[in-house]
C-alpha cells in the first residue's frame, strides 16, 4: 500500500528555472527511478555531444530540433511538436533547436550526474 508521503504534487510555475546558458532553460523532477528535464531553448539553442548511462525519451512539446545521434553523430532526425525520440542509455547525441522549443525528457535511470557540480556543462560546451 502507497502512503500519501510516497506521492508528489507539482505545478511547473512552482518548479525553479535553471538557466542553461543563454539560450536553454530547464526545470527538473526527480522521482525515485527517474527524472523529468522540461527544457525551453531558443532558436538557435545547441546542446553539444554527450552521452550518459540514462535511457532518455523525449517528446517535442512545441518547436522543431535536429538531433544527431551515434558513435560519430552519424544519423540525423528532425522531431516536431508532438513528436518523439528515443536514446538509449550511453550512446552519443547532440541537439540543436530549429526555432523555438519546448522539449519534456524523461531519464531512466534518475540523472544523479546533475546533482553534482559540472555535471551540466556540456550544456555550455558547443
Amino acid at each position: 500500500m502507497v502512503t500519501k508521503s510516497e506521492i508528489a504534487h507539482y505545478s511547473l510555475g512552482d518548479l525553479p528555472v535553471k538557466a542553461l546558458g543563454e539560450s536553454i532553460t530547464q526545470q527538473i523532477v526527480n522521482g525515485k527511478d527517474l527524472t523529468l528535464s522540461l527544457l525551453t531553448l531558443k532558436s538557435g539553442a545547441t546542446v553539444a555531444r554527450h552521452a550518459h548511462p540514462n535511457e532518455q525519451l523525449t517528446y517535442i512539446m512545441q518547436g522543431t530540433v535536429a538531433f544527431r545521434v551515434g558513435e560519430a553523430l552519424e544519423h540525423e532526425f528532425t522531431v516536431r511538436a508532438g513528436e518523439m525520440l528515443h536514446i538509449p542509455a550511453n550512446v552519443p547525441h547532440s541537439a540543436h533547436a530549429l526555432e523555438d522549443t519546448l522539449d519534456l525528457d524523461i531519464f531512466s535511470p534518475r540523472r544523479t550526474d546533475w546533482m553534482r557540480p559540472g555535471g551540466e556543462d556540456y550544456f555550455h560546451n558547443h
